[in-house]
């Protein structure tokens, strides 16, 4: 067989093994083929070395794997086996069996093995320059898929309720931004649950996350529980009480919030439960304002737990019973990748369970 009709057989078997079609024995180039086309084995051409294997499985020769060539360049770059190893936390009969692997499948040593270590042979040194170029294109590959999975790069849309973003989101987003940092998050902030529900059934947002929708056709995940607390002013009675009834408060004037808030009607049907209507000292439409003004001695407020300040949490009780709303994330459509990875996020959010005496809003 001519040099050249060597060439085009060798080239046409690497041909289907890339392409998975098995043995390409009915392939003729004006000889004979030295294997029957039943047989699913190509001979090999014998090297002038140790490794003088006659026969390769069809597919062999391309059965190495990433983490074999990953073995191969730590061993290169360090130099030793037992560095390696240790680097790549794996024992060090593990790595070398893994080496061996490699060597039998390409058919030649890739290592040479010193009484201190090992140094490439010249098939390792040609080797190298392609695993590390093969290792950087799977890297670049695993980006750019995520990068169309939007899980590295872009931008999300959170719509959220005022308090929802002031209370929860600031952890969430913290953690979430330790997993993705080069993705984006845009807040679309609405004072009002029913005005959220509206936006994001007309478009508003990736995932939306407040009280539970009504009538929604979308996925809904409820995440957990968002009690309300009341905040007295310092050196109120009323603190030493483990938890306050608001029948008590039913004489006071409340720090109460703009009527387009949600809370504001929140703060009116608890009051209402304990029958009385609040009477207003100050309305505000700033949901972070309401546990200042009532420590400052304006009057009580009505007001998330998660909102309230650190350092006003002397001034917290209880109302009895406890009012209590549940939050959940939903969406429009089924889960993205993206919108999946941010509810997971919300989920780790430490949510506290239902208390007892729960008063459902």
């Amino acid at each position: 067989m001519g040099v050249i009709e060597r060439v085009l057989q060798l080239s046409v078997t690497a041909a289907g093994v890339l392409l998975g079609v098995g043995h390409l024995g009915s392939v003729s180039f004006g000889y004979r083929d030295p294997l029957p086309a039943s047989r699913k084995k190509v001979e090999t051409y014998r090297h002038r070395h140790k490794y003088q294997s006659s026969w390769l499985a069809i597919g062999d020769t391309y059965a190495m794997n990433l983490r074999q060539l990953e073995y191969f360049v730590a061993i290169a770059e360090q130099g030793s086996l037992t560095n390696a190893a240790e680097q790549l936390l794996v024992s060090q009969p593990s790595l070398s069996q893994q080496v061996r692997t490699l060597e039998a499948e390409l058919g030649g040593a890739l290592l040479e093995r010193l009484p201190r270590g090992v140094r490439l042979t010249a098939a390792g040194q040609e080797l190298l320059g392609e695993a590390r170029a093969t290792l950087a294109h799977a890297q670049r590959a695993r980006r750019a898929v995520r990068r169309a999975l939007d899980l590295e790069v872009g931008q999300l849309e959170v719509a959220v309720t005022s308090s929802a973003a002031l209370g929860i989101l600031p952890a969430v987003l913290r953690e979430w931004q330790s997993r993705h940092p080069s993705l984006e998050v845009s807040l679309l902030e609405f004072p009002h649950r029913r005005a959220l529900q509206e936006a994001a059934r007309e478009g508003a947002g990736d995932i939306a996350v407040g009280s539970e929708p009504e009538t929604w056709s979308g996925p809904v995940q409820q995440l957990g529980w968002e009690e309300l607390v009341l905040v007295l002013p310092a050196g109120d009675p009323l603190l030493d009480l483990e938890a306050v009834n608001l029948e008590l408060l039913a004489d006071r004037r409340w720090v109460h919030y703009a009527r387009s808030s949600g809370l504001s009607e929140v703060v009116d049907f608890c009051c209402a439960a304990a029958g009385f209507t609040p009477r207003v000292a100050v309305r505000t439409s700033q949901v972070a304002a309401a546990p200042s003004f009532a420590a400052a001695g304006i009057g009580p407020a009505l007001v998330p737990e998660h909102i309230v300040p650190a350092a006003l949490g002397r001034l917290v009780r209880p109302a009895s019973p406890r009012p209590v709303r549940a939050v959940c994330a939903f969406a429009r459509g089924q889960w993205t990748p993206l919108t999946q990875a941010f509810l997971d996020t919300l989920i780790n959010f430490p949510w506290g369970p239902k208390p007892h005496n729960a008063l459902d809003l």
